[in-house]
């Protein structure tokens, strides 16, 4: 059992002031591994005014000092890999395969941030005036369980390179995870108050940073629905918003595609991370004269599909965080039967052999654009197969979404994927992939998918603001 009983501010692992606590769980057997003792409204300004008085100092530090300590941050998290894998896989319920990959990634952000800072242009000179890229002042960052580190140091990054403080509320969810990663935060020798972390809910530690007149920026990564709630609030005192939100991304299968290719990287695409992830391909949009063929191969490739035995490098699908996320994914299959899709594969329940929190990669088929399955975001392993006739109403069924993350094509003609991906109302299109290879892209959604953008320069310039200095 484990007892996370700190919070981090101004340098220090101090006991909370709050008094709640939270239990935290092994999604993959429903037991009880540990509690957290959660932070409120008086630890929360502390950490605010810590990084108020940090910012003074930090705001006025070189490229080369900051350039120095993402360095630390990164060989940081990398000293203490398993630890942090080891503690995702237990908390979270990522396979380990998935898990290595995110851990190194999350690390490696330090070091592309530093590469993307020193060609930042902080200084322009231009015939009668100087443009100054000055930052804004202490960052509030609200972070998901569906990626805890990565999250954490993606919105980290930046806030370091520009100069900026920052206030971290990470998930209780994933209070195992973040303390270790915290201590990694420690290990790097940050200056005391430029880093802190407090754990906590959003209706008592994240109303607190989103409202609060000290803090310059909120950075959100979460549902639209809790999204438009810190817009609206952060609009009260004028605060600039970062806000990574809900996505119900579809998977256009055009005429000419490889079905054998495309159809596995279509089922990688929707399952990934279990399905809890913003950025799943959960709608496959495939032509009509090829339905048959499709959910033969739909069935044959579930079945490659490895589930369960986290600690199998073959594993693909782990549990759902919570027993509350398992009962939303069944609500939402039970949606779909009842107003008349198809199960092709899956359905309610566990899968066989498995209990805890895993719930069944499920396939609908003969799916509506107008039923709920297809319209809301799930956040676990259900997808939506939906036929089209023409080109054309294939982008439409694309397009009609409150969402705008991402989108993905599978066809035998990049030139024509090409084209009808510049059709596509989204923040990134992939062509014949599953994962972007371009570190210097942004990230972010257009609709209500959310606001600003993050990754390489794109995050500095959401945590700067330009002066004008003239003669």
């Amino acid at each position: 059992m484990k007892i996370i009983d700190k919070i981090y501010v101004d340098g220090q692992f101090t006991a909370p002031h709050g008094t709640a606590t939270q239990d935290l769980y092994n999604p993959a057997t429903a037991e009880k591994i540990g509690i957290v003792h959660l932070g409120d409204q008086v630890d929360t300004n502390k950490a605010i005014e810590a990084a108020k008085k940090a910012f003074l100092t930090f705001s006025k530090s070189t490229l080369k000092e900051r350039g120095e300590i993402l360095q630390r941050l990164h060989d940081a998290i990398l000293a203490n890999e398993e630890a942090l894998n080891n503690a995702a896989v237990e908390e979270y319920g990522s396979p380990i395969s998935a898990t290595k990959g995110r851990t190194r990634y999350a690390a490696q952000i330090f070091l592309d941030t530093k590469a993307a800072m020193e060609s930042f242009e902080f200084e322009k000179q231009l015939e009668y005036a100087t443009i100054v890229n000055e930052p804004l002042g202490v960052i509030a960052a609200i972070t998901p369980w569906n990626a805890d580190y990565t999250h954490i140091c993606g919105k980290l990054a930046p806030a370091i390179a520009a100069g900026c403080t920052i206030v971290i509320k990470p998930s209780e969810l994933s209070a195992i995870q973040t303390q270790i990663l915290t201590e990694c935060f420690d290990q790097a020798g940050v200056p005391n108050g430029v880093i802190n972390i407090v754990n906590g809910t959003g209706p008592v530690v994240g109303a607190v940073l989103t409202a609060h007149p000290d803090i310059a920026v909120v950075t959100f990564t979460g549902s639209t629905q809790i999204g438009r709630l810190i817009g609206s609030k952060a609009a009260e005192t004028m605060k600039r918003v970062t806000l990574e939100l809900g996505g119900k991304s579809p998977n256009i299968i055009l005429e000419d595609a490889d079905l054998q290719k495309a159809i596995p990287l279509a089922l990688a695409i929707g399952f990934s991370n279990s399905g809890q992830a913003c950025h799943a391909g959960t709608r496959i949009i495939v032509p009509e004269s090829k339905l048959e063929e499709i959910k033969s191969l739909i069935v044959e490739s579930v079945k490659n599909i490895k589930i369960g035995d986290l600690w199998n490098a073959e594993s693909f699908i782990g549990p759902m965080v919570s027993q509350k996320q398992y009962d939303t994914v069944q609500r939402y299959i039970q949606s779909g039967w009842d107003q008349g899709a198809e199960i092709l594969v899956g359905g309610l329940g566990h899968p066989e052999g498995l209990g805890g929190f895993y719930a069944k990669p499920t396939v609908f088929v003969n799916v509506e654009p107008n039923m709920t399955i297809a319209k809301e975001e799930i956040f676990g392993p259900v997808l939506c197969v939906i036929t089209y006739k023409t080109e054309e109403e294939a982008i439409n069924i694309a397009n009609d979404t409150i969402y705008g993350l991402s989108a993905y094509i599978s066809s035998g003609n990049e030139e024509k994927a090409k084209q009808i991906a510049r059709q596509i109302i989204s923040g990134r299109v992939l062509i014949n992939t599953a994962v972007n290879r371009e570190s210097k892209s942004p990230f972010g959604g257009f609709k209500q998918s959310g606001i600003g953008r993050t990754s390489w320069a794109y995050g500095i310039e959401e945590y700067v603001e330009p002066k004008v200095i003239a003669l």
